[in-house]
């Protein structure tokens, strides 16, 4: 019986920091891949909003489990944004678990500051929403943000927010990789003022 030589383990692709997102919840942190090859202006808009701080402290307001996780509404209820729409930037990219992809409305162009993670995959969001990252580390900790109700189109009572927002690059490289370092376990006072701020009034 001849022994098979055993193939040398591919070596850890090197993450781009100035194209990677630091995501902090309160469970942990999670890291992003962006694509900027495949959607060179919304990723160009994308870290300019994480760099504003326009992200920290707003809510998940839509979490449909096995689907996706939605966020990106200053209102908290679906119905807001930055004020700048995106143009769609429709790609090869598919929508499976970790996705990261643009929000719109019927309007193909009207893409904004709303995103959502898929968490399940799902193959018909494919060519349809402009696909434009990945999650590469820390899905465990999208998979635990609140869940919302099915009936009402997965609109969440009490959501979870997001503590703060970071293009990789920007963050010190004490901190680059080490998820406890970022504090995510305490919304910064701003982030946590906002989040209560933007939160869909119970029914």
């Amino acid at each position: 019986m001849d022994i098979q030589p055993v193939a040398a383990p591919k070596p850890k692709e090197k993450l781009d920091l100035e194209n990677a997102i630091y995501l902090d919840l309160t469970y942990g942190r999670v890291v992003i891949k962006l694509h900027p090859e495949m959607a060179p202006k919304t990723v160009a808009r994308f870290k300019e909003l994480v760099r504003q701080g326009f992200y920290d402290g707003l809510v998940w307001h839509r979490v449909i489990d096995g689907f996706m996780a939605q966020t990106g509404d200053p209102k908290g209820d679906g119905t807001g944004g930055s004020g700048q729409n995106i143009n769609a930037e429709f790609n090869a990219g598919k929508h499976v678990r970790g996705a990261l992809s643009m929000a719109r409305s019927s309007n193909i162009n009207s893409a904004d500051s709303q995103f959502f993670i898929v968490l399940g995959d799902s193959p018909h969001l494919d060519g349809q929403y402009t696909y434009f990252g990945e999650v590469v580390s820390g899905m465990e900790f999208v998979d635990q943000i609140r869940k919302g109700d099915p009936r009402r189109n997965g609109s969440v009572p009490y959501p979870d927010h997001i503590v703060r927002m970071q293009v990789a690059a920007d963050v010190d490289k004490t901190e680059q990789g080490n998820p406890n370092a970022s504090g995510a376990a305490k919304a910064p006072k701003k982030a946590a003022s906002k989040a209560k701020k933007g939160a869909p009034k119970s029914e």
